[in-house]
């Protein structure tokens, strides 16, 4: 495949490095464009080519296959897409920007609203698509409006009238983030931190991070949060391979050692299968699954 010279295409790179949970073969295609120019350069040949796309964010949330991908992986790491501005109690932020990185620029502002992202290791970009939320708030009730491209290179601004959120959903999957607006509100910078301090303390006595994993495997669905639920089938420890259920919070999978996909897609299976059967219940799955 001869890409245009102006991208610098990598290939065969191992995308277990990009992601938190370590897992995944090869990318084909591996680009991070530096800026709009290069990107829908890109978006433009793959449509051309008929070569699947993957954007990645932090790679927080996503299963990759062990067999890698047949296609092109592009990563908003450049700076262009890390910008953060600020006017009054606006925040315009770039899609790359990593979400503990909004979370100090408002803080250095005075500003509240995101502190419910504290310890979320995600993009800005990502978080929105999916609506991204603990503790009961959602980053879609701060967006004001957002700067997308499509998959063929068109750009487009969605005002806040034109987005629709929903629990870890959004009417933005189509598309890629560029920027966002959001609206805080003016707090003092001791109030924010006690906040984040506090959230962060909640985090750590209800989650397991010290092995790698991509977070919430399932939505919380109607009947309760999907860890109890998985907890009240005994599933707690079980494990597949190197991939284990988390003893500490039911709705995790932790990476104990070199864990392959299919070791996480067993346990998945086997949650599923557990809750359906004794809650009625059918667990949507929360991450994405890229092969």
């Amino acid at each position: 495949m001869r890409w245009p010279k102006s991208l610098k295409i990598k290939t065969g790179v191992k995308l277990s490095g990009y992601t938190t949970f370590k897992i995944g073969g090869t990318a084909r295609f591996f680009l991070e464009p530096g800026n709009l120019k290069e990107l829908q350069e890109a978006l433009i040949f793959a449509k051309n080519k008929r070569i699947k796309v993957f954007i990645l964010g932090a790679g927080s949330n996503i299963l990759v296959s062990d067999s890698g991908l047949d296609g092109l992986v592009i990563k908003l790491s450049a700076a262009y897409f890390k910008s953060l501005s600020f006017n009054g109690e606006n925040i315009q932020a770039g899609s790359g920007l990593k979400l503990n990185q909004l979370l100090t620029g408002a803080k250095n502002k005075s500003l509240s609203g995101v502190e419910f992202l504290a310890g979320i290791p995600g993009t800005l970009g990502a978080a929105i698509i999916g609506n991204a939320g603990a503790w009961g708030k959602s980053i879609g009730d701060l967006v004001r409006e957002v700067q997308v491209l499509d998959y063929n290179g068109r750009a487009r601004l969605f005002k806040k009238s034109q987005l629709k959120f929903s629990y870890r959903k959004s009417n933005l999957h189509k598309y890629i983030i560029l920027s966002a607006k959001l609206k805080l509100v003016s707090t003092p910078q001791r109030e924010i931190e006690y906040k984040v301090k506090q959230l962060l303390r909640q985090r750590s006595q209800t989650q397991e991070n010290n092995l790698p994993n991509a977070g919430c495997i399932f939505k919380n669905p109607a009947k309760g949060p999907a860890g109890k639920l998985i907890e009240g089938c005994g599933l707690k420890a079980r494990a597949c391979g190197k991939a284990v259920i988390s003893a500490v919070h039911a709705n995790f999978i932790l990476n104990t050692g070199k864990a392959k996909s299919k070791d996480v897609l067993s346990l998945m299976y086997l949650m599923r299968k557990e809750v359906k059967k004794k809650f009625k219940v059918n667990l949507e799955p929360e991450i994405k699954i890229w092969k």
